[in-house]
């Protein structure tokens, strides 16, 4: 078994573990808090899955009709205006942002660990949620309902759960990534979830490599070999 030499231990190996059940939402959550534990040795896994269990379980209890419209009504209700969850616009940079025990703590991310938030809470209610892998910024796609005449939905959770369509999810994009898209340009390409966490892994790498802490560099690295 490989011996990492600057990412901590557990980290590596947890996160190493969760790999065969990368296809899982349980499988990406948990790999992505993986990465928090070398810098978060004493968060607990058991803790954060409660309270993504609380907030869907919420939720269920408030929902009287099965349908795709109610339960996003209830759950952004319950996930943006009770919880608060929310884009960090003052700091966004810093890499607690991409940490989902600091997230769920402080209820402030990143778009791409405020999605994979959106997604595990959504999916155990019937909601299927893939990532949005934008250049520049990352938001939620919904799937319509099997059998139904509504297309996919786009949201935005770092700014407050907004509803967006597919020209606005372009203008958007356009803003995040400060350049116009062209007709071929790239826009709603899904990511897997490999794609998922080395997203993260490469906004901290850029995160620790402008703060100039090496050693968290090669630490990242090293977790971006095991994909």
């Amino acid at each position: 078994m490989t011996i990492p030499a600057h990412c901590r231990p557990a980290a590596y190996d947890f996160f190493r573990q969760q790999l065969p059940e990368l296809e899982s939402s349980d499988g990406l959550f948990r790999a992505a808090f993986a990465i928090a534990l070398h810098e978060r040795p004493e968060a607990d896994l058991a803790e954060a899955e409660a309270i993504v269990e609380n907030l869907t379980q919420t939720i269920r209890r408030r929902v009287q009709s099965r349908s795709r419209q109610a339960i996003l009504a209830h759950m952004h209700d319950v996930l943006f205006d009770i919880f608060g969850l929310q884009g960090n616009t003052e700091d966004y940079y810093n890499p607690a942002n991409s940490y989902l025990p600091d997230v769920l703590h402080t209820h402030v991310g990143i778009p791409i660990s405020l999605v994979l938030i959106y997604k595990r809470v959504a999916e155990p209610l019937g909601v299927v949620v893939h990532g949005v892998n934008a250049p520049g910024h990352f938001l939620a796609e919904v799937e319509p309902v099997a059998g139904g005449d509504d297309r996919s939905m786009f949201v935005d959770p770092f700014f407050g759960g907004v509803i967006l369509n597919e020209n606005e999810v372009a203008e958007r994009i356009e803003q995040a990534s400060g350049r116009r898209l062209g007709p071929s340009s790239p826009r709603l390409s899904r990511a897997t979830h490999r794609q998922w966490l080395g997203r993260i892994l490469n906004n901290l790498l850029a995160a620790f490599a402008a703060k100039g802490h090496d050693r968290e560099v090669c630490a990242m690295q090293e977790l971006q070999g095991l994909l």
